[in-house]
C-alpha cells in the first residue's frame, strides 16, 4: 500500500518510495527494483502514536547513490503526516536526524518502552530484520 511516494531519478532510473504497512517498513524502488527498506513498529502512549524506526538496509548494489537519506527523508515526512511521533532506534536514522531539522518537532527520544517494542516486533517465526527481503 503507497501512503505517500517520492520520485527523483537516479542514474536515469525513477525511484520511489512506499510504505509496505504489511511488511512494517517503507521500501525504496530503483526502475521497479527494491533497492532497500526501513523497519519500524509502533507504540501507543496514550494519545501519542509513535512510530519506532529501528533497521534501515540500502542493498550494496545501489551503494553510493543517496538513497538511504530520500527513503528516510519520505518515511519521516510520511509518519508526520500521518499523525505519528517518530523514535529514532536505528543508528542510520538517529545520525540523519542530526543534519536534518525539517521533523525535530515531531522526535521523540529513545526509553525503554520503544527498546521493548522493538524486540517484540523482531522475534517471530523469522527475524524480519535479519534478512533482506524485497
Amino acid at each position: 500500500m503507497t501512503t505517500e511516494s517520492e520520485r527523483s531519478t537516479t542514474q536515469t532510473q525513477p525511484v520511489e518510495v512506499r510504505n509496505n504497512s504489511e511488511e512494517s517498513r517503507f521500501d525504496i524502488l530503483v526502475g521497479g527494483v527494491c533497492a532497500g527498506f526501513s523497519m519500524y513498529t509502533h507504540h501507543d502512549e496514550g494519545p501519542s502514536r509513535q512510530r519506532i524506526f529501528y533497521h534501515t538496509v540500502i542493498d550494496e548494489q545501489f551503494d553510493g547513490r543517496g538513497l538511504a537519506s530520500v527513503l528516510t527523508r519520505t518515511a519521516l515526512r510520511t509518519s508526520v503526516q500521518e499523525g505519528y511521533r517518530l523514535v529514532a532506534v536505528c543508528p542510520y536514522v538517529a545520525r540523519w536526524l542530526t543534519t536534518h531539522r525539517d521533523v525535530d518537532d515531531a522526535v521523540n527520544r529513545v526509553r525503554p518502552a520503544h527498546l521493548a517494542a522493538v524486540r517484540r516486533a523482531a522475534q517471530g517465526p523469522a527475524d524480519r530484520s535479519s534478512t533482506y527481503r524485497p
